[in-house]
């Protein structure tokens, strides 16, 4: 398994999580990252996987003229290995990865699409141009296939879905977080948006909009947990638009379970995506969530999609919905409970690694 770096993030977290859990009397696992390893371990994979185990090698990588240095030096491991099967995560890896599998002679690579590229449309190119290495692509939701075959020009044939997970128990065990400790007062209600600050995300225009239904809802504060290129210029935004006592930031924090335990909904305003690992996670806390309608949040939410999404890009709608559910207890216990019966019956790590498993023995031919 080969993925751009081992730092904690979803697709990181969902390439581990398989590692894990793959039947270790019929695979042997080892897992490549083409970065350096994490110099913290708590935001790091790495520790996890080598506890288990699992060969975790990160390369070394740093800069885009180290590609065919760690191309080659990877291909040379595959090659010891003698590796049967090569799966890739994430676009850099995606591209090394199956150029690498093919000078080792791999007979088989797995391309990883996690996301509907919406902004660098010259990866989209480049994965076009190099499907004739590629076995299989496998997409997180039937949206992301989709856009991969109508915007990307792959080959429908060969793209496979198979839905992220989520491990249950985790969230279950964990005791609801102290927001205090946030900055957040004793009798605040939270909507808690968890991820990367980046422009995919939408954040900009969600806190410029926020000051409308933060004055309908006086008693909500709005959290944001995580970091990322974007955190001095939201911070800027938030004291212009004078909303510095409503808007904390919680920076990167590796207590996700307990924070979304202390919310009361999960609101993710993202432009695009793929299949929303914290959607998944906030649902298996029994979260309402408000979400702007993008790829793999409607096959998440199911039949509950209508009352906790918003037209990709409708702040008015989002904004309604928000209100309407953080305006009515029913409401909110009512969705939450329906997302988690979603969630325990579709979107568990067993389900997902045994898609993977199959899809592994029908390339071997077992």
């Amino acid at each position: 398994m080969c993925i751009t770096e081992l730092e904690v993030g979803g697709a990181e977290r969902c390439l581990a999580e398989l590692a894990l859990r793959l039947d270790r009397s019929r695979f042997a696992v080892a897992v490549y990252s083409l970065g350096s390893r994490p110099i913290d371990d708590e935001r790091s994979l790495v520790p996890k996987l080598e506890s288990a185990g699992i060969e975790a090698c990160c390369l070394g990588g740093r800069r885009a003229l180290d590609a065919p240095r760690i191309a080659w030096k990877l291909a040379r491991r595959l090659k010891a290995q003698r590796a049967e099967i090569v799966l890739t995560f994430l676009f850099h890896a995606n591209l090394i990865g199956r150029f690498a599998a093919r000078w080792a002679g791999s007979p088989h690579v797995v391309s990883g699409i996690r996301v509907a590229e919406r902004e660098s449309r010259w990866h989209l190119s480049l994965d076009r141009w190099t499907s004739r290495l590629v076995d299989r692509y496998v997409a997180v939701s039937q949206s992301v296939a989709a856009f991969s075959e109508r915007e990307g020009g792959l080959p429908r044939e060969r793209i496979v879905v198979i839905p992220n997970g989520v491990d249950i128990a985790i969230f279950d065990a964990a005791a609801p977080a102290d927001l205090t400790e946030l900055g957040l007062g004793r009798s605040r209600r939270t909507a808690t948006y968890i991820g990367r600050l980046e422009p995919q995300k939408g954040l900009e225009a969600l806190i410029a909009s926020s000051k409308a239904w933060l004055e309908r809802l006086p008693d909500h504060d709005l959290l944001l947990v995580g970091d990322g290129p974007q955190r001095k210029e939201l911070e800027s935004l938030v004291l212009r638009l004078g909303l510095d006592e409503r808007v904390r930031f919680a920076g990167w924090r590796r207590d996700v379970p307990a924070i979304l335990r202390a919310s009361e909904m999960l609101l993710l305003p993202s432009r695009w995506e793929g299949m929303p690992n914290v959607v998944l996670e906030a649902m298996a806390c029994r979260l309402p969530i408000v979400a702007m309608d993008v790829e793999g949040v409607g096959e998440l939410l199911g039949p509950q999609r209508g009352e906790q999404t918003a037209p990709a890009g409708d702040l008015q709608v989002f904004a309604e919905k928000l209100f309407a559910i953080a305006s009515s207890a029913d409401l909110r216990a009512r969705l939450g409970a329906e997302n988690r019966r979603r969630v325990e019956q579709a979107f568990t790590w067993d389900a997902m690694v045994a898609a993977y498993a199959a899809l592994f023995d029908e390339l071997v031919g077992r």
